[in-house]
């Protein structure tokens, strides 16, 4: 399958997933909430769209030591949920980048709304060549992000040549663990796009080959595997707003690929990591 190929069906796969900005306005509206003029504590709540929500982006923001001085890169931003969490709580500025041009418009409408475009700017870009000036950041961050994008070596390259000497890039992403069926990893690439998955070793390798010294690597599979259980039943409890905006056969084409990717976490085939890497030279 080629790049080109790839990023179409990454883009199809997050246009229509469950959380998206309609979603979470509606969600807001329904709890009375007046939409036009939000916070981003009200906000927080419901555009974390990743495993571990607030608690997870407070462990990057911890070992990425964030304060008012950072500039952050989220690459892969989404709709910007944790790129406004950390300019708003950490009082640093961010730059989101990501491909998707509806999910990326829907970040700059929610960041708006909670006035914090100045400290939270957009970026439409492939991870793999943002265009974005050499050393411009102190820190990047992407959570469960990595795993859409193929040629991972090109991948962290960029990181690094975006990263400031002595600059901290941390990340989670999900992992291979035990060797996969040629069936499986082409249901995972097919279903959840999913392209090249990584190791715990792998990634460590290439963070050290561009001139990236890890920190420290942290083994989160068990825990996601209970937090991937959880998210299972919150996307079945969407089910009436996912129909309305994309009919039934997409929310059981959907549950169906959902339960066989947890179930990969139940059976040990996939896992989860936390790396923690500094810069130490240019490269």
């Amino acid at each position: 399958m080629t790049n080109t190929t790839h990023s179409q069906l990454v883009n199809v796969f997050y246009d229509t997933h469950p959380i998206s900005e309609s979603q979470v306005l509606d969600k807001l509206a329904q709890n009375g909430i007046d939409t036009s003029n939000l916070t981003v504590e009200l906000l927080q709540q419901h555009d974390q769209d990743h495993f571990g929500g607030l608690t997870a982006t407070d462990a990057l923001a911890h070992h990425a030591h964030i304060n008012e001085s950072t500039h952050v890169l989220d690459l892969c931003c989404g709709l910007g949920g944790p790129a406004r969490y950390l300019a708003y709580h950490y009082g640093c500025r961010v730059t989101g980048v990501d491909m998707n041009t509806d999910r990326l418009a829907g970040a700059v409408r929610l960041t708006e709304k909670t006035k914090l475009q100045d400290r939270v700017l957009f970026h439409h870009a492939d991870a793999l060549q943002t265009g974005l000036t050499d050393g411009a950041f102190d820190v990047i961050v992407s959570q469960e992000a990595f795993c859409h994008i193929p040629d991972k070596k090109t991948l962290i390259t960029e990181c690094a040549r975006l990263l400031k000497t002595g600059g901290r890039i941390v990340y989670t992403d999900i992992l291979a663990r035990n060797p996969m069926t040629r069936e499986i990893r082409s249901r995972l690439e097919n279903e959840m796009t999913f392209s090249e998955l990584s190791t715990l070793e792998e990634y460590c390798h290439l963070l050290e080959e561009n001139g990236c010294q890890v920190i420290e690597v942290e083994d989160l599979s068990d825990d996601w595997a209970q937090i991937l259980i959880d998210r299972l039943a919150m996307y079945r409890s969407l089910k009436e707003q996912t129909v309305s905006s994309f009919g039934l056969a997409h929310f059981q084409k959907w549950d169906r690929t959902y339960s066989f990717f947890v179930g990969l976490y139940r059976s040990g085939e996939l896992g989860g990591g936390r790396f923690v890497a500094h810069k130490l030279e240019s490269i």
